[in-house]
């Protein structure tokens, strides 16, 4: 695998292109969650074609600040009130900005394109402290030249000013003025009040959509994941291709309705219980499945999301059940579980959420073990990231920096080394944890017939 050291130019701050409103802007309560308080990272890898610009890095560096214009306050900063609440003073202070090279070709990180990435690290700018998000830049970008052309596009964004979908929509919106639009495609819309509780609710009468209850949210003494630092964890990526669904589906019977599961719900119910194996709970401790979904989706027709709102509008059901019932059940039951996790999530069950996290200033809480956190993250940046002069040739969330706000898994969309359309799963665990996981996953992946497993792991 290729190894190269980053050639970078000096820190820049950018600021937006022309004048933008001074004012302080309110979060939502999504939004200011003490758990959102990082720097997501993101890498994105980019085949430039023959209509390239001369410099691609001066290109998007000229685009960043149009966009910023627009969206104005990611170029502001986070303070912090005496209630310890999250605002955006919008003071255009700017955004961090670095130009790189590397001596290396995009086929050199990998055909496929998966993760981990070589050198990750030299792909990114430097943040700091990853935690540490008030009084910060909320956005460093590094644009990264490779030899072949093509380039690489590394960012850290605060999590509260943003979520998944939000921080493609901002990317978007570099790549439409980089191709030579006037404006973005998608204009940005703030409406953080959407998802935010207009009324005091006390914790007992919180959350009766939810599977456990809010005021008993158990002990973290005896969970592995809680208690092992994260230099003595390992993470690696498990790729579900079109064979490896295949054979997944096989083991629910023929005319089960939960054949018809999507390859998100099939994928994380096996996930789930090779990880609850794993990390040996006890049969009689609960055990928890939180699913993020994104309230945008076309679920929602009943608290509707205005086109162009970039902030945190994620809303996460979690499902319960005894390591017993969970790793005792046919899969079929596990895989129903999953579904009808995601079908609770109502109008009621959005607002219990809010209401929820309104309170206690985090989701999930602190005090709850045992939990396995996943997000269906393929289509984020699909169709999206166009700038007409590159094309997206794979990346997303690299598992680079702070590793501790990565308990969970990302499903992310790929190709396998046969041009299939594929996912690839993220998996942080203590070792021995991770050996158990990869013996129980090869069991489920076993062909019956040809006696193989048929998973293609990659490690970090």
């Amino acid at each position: 695998m290729v190894t190269f050291t980053a050639r970078r130019s000096e820190p820049e701050l950018l600021l937006p292109a022309r004048a933008t409103p001074r004012e302080t802007k309110a979060l939502s309560d999504l939004d200011d969650q003490r758990t959102l308080r990082y720097y997501e990272t993101v890498v994105g890898f980019f085949r430039s074609n023959s209509t390239r610009p001369d410099d691609p890095a001066k290109a998007i560096r000229a685009a960043l600040m149009e966009a910023l214009v627009y969206y104005y306050p990611i170029a502001g900063r986070l303070r912090e009130d005496a209630a310890g609440r999250l605002a955006v003073d919008c003071t255009a202070q700017g955004v961090v900005f670095v130009e790189s090279y590397v001596d290396a070709r995009l086929e050199e990180f990998g055909e496929p394109l998966l993760p981990p990435y070589p050198c990750v690290e030299e792909l990114l700018c430097d943040v700091g402290d990853t935690r540490a998000v008030v009084g910060k830049p909320l956005l460093f970008m590094q644009v990264t030249r490779l030899k072949c052309g093509g380039f690489v596009l590394g960012f850290h964004i605060c999590h509260n000013i943003a979520d998944g979908f939000g921080m493609a929509q901002f990317i978007k919106a570099v790549a439409d003025i980089a191709r030579g639009e006037a404006a973005p495609t998608i204009l940005p819309v703030w409406k953080r009040d959407l998802l935010t509780t207009r009324r005091s609710v006390p914790l007992p009468s919180i959350a009766p959509s939810y599977s456990y209850p809010v005021h008993d949210l158990g002990s973290t003494a005896r969970d592995m994941m809680l208690s092992t630092p994260p230099r003595s964890m390992v993470a690696r990526y498990f790729l579900f291709g079109p064979r490896e669904v295949l054979t997944l589906r096989d083991r629910i019977p023929a005319g089960h309705p939960a054949r018809s599961a999507t390859i998100f719900e099939l994928v994380t119910a096996v996930m789930w219980r090779c990880r609850t194996v794993a990390l040996g709970y006890e049969a009689a401790q609960r055990v928890r499945l939180m699913i993020t979904m994104n309230a945008r989706g076309r679920w929602n027709n009943h608290t509707p999301i205005p086109w162009g709102y970039y902030g945190n509008a994620h809303v996460s059901p979690i499902a319960e059940a005894t390591v017993g019932d969970l790793c005792g059940q046919p899969l079929a039951d596990t895989v129903e579980l999953v579904r009808d996790t995601k079908l609770r999530m109502t109008k009621e069950g959005m607002q219990s959420m809010v209401e929820t996290v309104a309170f206690l200033r985090e989701w999930p809480p602190s005090t709850m073990d045992r939990i396995y956190e996943v997000s269906d993250i393929r289509w984020t940046a699909v169709n999206v990231l166009k700038f007409g002069w590159a094309e997206l040739a794979g990346g997303g969330i690299p598992l680079a920096g702070d590793l501790t706000s990565k308990l969970g898994s990302d499903h992310v969309r790929c190709r396998n080394e046969n041009g299939e359309v594929s996912t690839v799963v993220s998996m942080l665990l203590p070792r021995p944890a991770m050996d158990r996981f990869r013996e129980e996953i090869a069991l489920w992946l076993r062909d019956k017939d040809e006696k193989k497993p048929l998973t293609l792991i990659s490690s970090l």
